[in-house]
Parts: C-alpha cells; sequence; structure tokens
C-alpha cells in the first residue's frame, strides 16, 4: 500500500473489532502510527494489536482502555494519546452501542448511553485534539455515522437521534475549521458485515426458521437495495481516503455508503 500517511498519527475509537479494526489496520497499512481504543477479552485485544503491528511498521500499537461514556475519560485518553504518539494528526470517532425499542417503552438508562458514547464521547473527543490540529495546520476528523443518520427507523430512537446529531456535528466543525487545514467529514454506513451483525442474522434465522441468507436479505438488509453487505473494508478505505494529504476541500460531508439505502 502507498505510504500516503508516513509520518502521520492518529487515533481510532471503538477500534479493537469491526469497523474500528479494519479502518486502523488500513491507516497503519498506509504508513500512520494509530493508538486503538475499546473493550473486549485480553486475547481479542491482542489480536487486535497485532493485525496492526503486521500491517504497519511492525510496532504493536497503544491501546486505551478508556470508557467513552464517560467524558473525563475521553479527554484523559486524548492527553495519552499525545503523550504515546507526540501529536494527534487523524481522530476517527468510531466507538458506538446500540438498543432497540419503541420510545414509549425506550429505558432511560439506555438512551442515556447511546447519545454518550455515539454522540458526546465525538465532542469532547474532537474538542481536545482541535488546539493541537491548529497549531500544526493540519487535521483529519472523521466522524462515523449511519444511514440512521440521515433517514430514520422504527425502534431506534436513541441511535437515530446520535447518529443525526454526528452529522449535525459534522458539519459545524467543518464550517468553523474550514480555513485551518482541519476537515471532518461523516461516513454513512449501511448494515457492514461484523461479527457482531452476523451472530444477529444467526439469531434472526433460527427465531423465523428460514436459512440465513434468506433472514438476512428479508430484514437486515431489508432496506438495503444493493441486497449485500457493506464489508468492513469499503469503510476503511473511504476512511483512508478521507485522511489523506489531497483531500482539504472534502469538509463537511455526510458520505452515504448504503447500498442505495438513502436513495430509495
Amino acid at each position: 500500500m502507498e505510504q500516503t500517511l508516513a509520518g502521520r498519527t492518529a487515533v481510532v475509537t471503538g477500534s479493537t473489532s469491526g469497523i474500528g479494526l479494519g479502518i486502523a489496520v488500513m491507516l497503519a497499512g498506509a504508513g500512520a502510527r494509530v493508538m486503538l481504543n475499546g473493550f473486549g477479552k485480553p486475547e481479542d485485544i491482542a489480536a487486535a494489536r497485532l493485525a496492526v503491528a503486521e500491517a504497519g511498521d511492525g510496532a504493536e500499537p497503544h491501546h486505551s482502555t478508556a470508557d467513552l461514556s464517560k467524558p473525563a475519560e475521553v479527554r484523559a485518553m486524548m492527553v495519552e494519546a499525545e503523550g504515546v504518539l507526540g501529536q494527534v494528526d487523524i481522530l476517527v470517532n468510531n466507538a458506538g452501542i446500540q438498543f432497540t425499542s419503541p420510545v414509549k417503552d425506550f429505558p432511560e438508562e439506555k438512551w442515556d448511553a447511546i447519545i454518550a458514547i455515539n454522540l458526546s464521547a465525538n465532542f469532547h473527543a474532537i474538542k481536545a485534539v482541535l488546539p493541537g490540529m491548529q497549531a500544526r495546520g493540519w487535521g483529519r476528523i472523521v466522524n462515523i455515522a449511519s444511514a440512521h443518520g440521515l433517514v430514520g427507523s422504527p425502534e431506534k430512537v436513541a441511535y437515530v437521534a446520535a447518529k443525526h446529531g454526528v452529522v449535525g456535528m459534522t458539519k459545524v466543525v467543518a464550517l468553523e475549521w474550514a480555513q485551518s487545514g482541519i476537515t471532518c467529514n461523516a461516513i454513512c454506513p449501511g448494515f457492514v458485515r461484523t461479527p457482531l451483525a452476523e451472530v444477529q442474522v444467526a439469531a434472526i434465522a433460527k427465531a423465523k426458521g428460514v436459512p440465513e441468507d434468506v433472514a438476512l436479505k428479508d430484514n437486515l438488509l431489508a432496506k438495503q437495495p444493493s441486497k449485500r453487505w457493506v464489508e468492513v473494508s469499503e469503510v476503511a478505505r473511504m476512511a483512508l481516503y478521507l485522511c489523506g494529504p489531497d483531500t482539504g476541500s472534502l469538509t463537511g460531508a455526510a458520505l452515504s455508503l448504503d447500498g442505495g439505502w438513502v436513495a430509495s
């Protein structure tokens, strides 16, 4: 892979698995030094660190265990990142959680947790890295939003509200820093093939007594016209492009990667 990010540093939240890990591996492969963040079993975190190391310069990346539902830990993580990496050139806000329920039954503690991790953590991380990016005159901020940042779905009130907020935040940051060398964009994927999503398909298939491919197309991908998963590699490649040296004029965008979902 071309070393377009050689000498750059990056923090990717929620990067011990799934989309976040895919992005971390992609950035490392392009030459960036990456700090990981997220929870998981020790062996899974070790495997994630090894994957990033093998994609990059061979050195295992630092891993932060910051709980992104706690603003103080988000801020501390960014200070930690500057200490470990020397500076933070790239911030990818990827961490997120989900819970589904009708609004009238939606647990308030679930609302608070989803808003804290999916939305507020992005704000606290962005605020923490902006001064350093401003001083250096360069920065790339990528927020992993969702198709649900552009459209709604029943029983996902907190997730949809948070992801709409992420898209709005992206636009504000882009406008405020448009002349600074700092860009801020959002990627809005549809349903992405991750281990967690594949478990959901298996559960739906079992509950409905249908094959997994039928469960996938008729349920999880019902709104996705392509009727296929978005692959982690597709999201990661888009993130890499947004973090590159030739995207200074691309800012404030909410980029759909959803198999035609929001076009339908």
